[in-house]
């Protein structure tokens, strides 16, 4: 094995992470997101609730 096949090999393997950790941030702000709009819809519920009352 020469020194270029453990250069390219840690090149993949730091690729492979950079695109896991950019999946994970992406999954994690996909589902913070929604969680916000979801919240967003419920407050949105309890004032269409509260002003039918009036």
């Amino acid at each position: 094995m020469s020194s270029g096949d453990a250069t390219s090999g840690a090149s993949g393997e730091a690729t492979r992470d950079e695109r896991s950790r950019r999946r994970a941030m992406l999954v994690r702000a996909s589902i913070y997101i929604a969680g916000t709009h979801l919240f967003a819809g419920f407050v949105m519920l309890l004032f269409f609730l509260g002003g039918r009352g009036h």
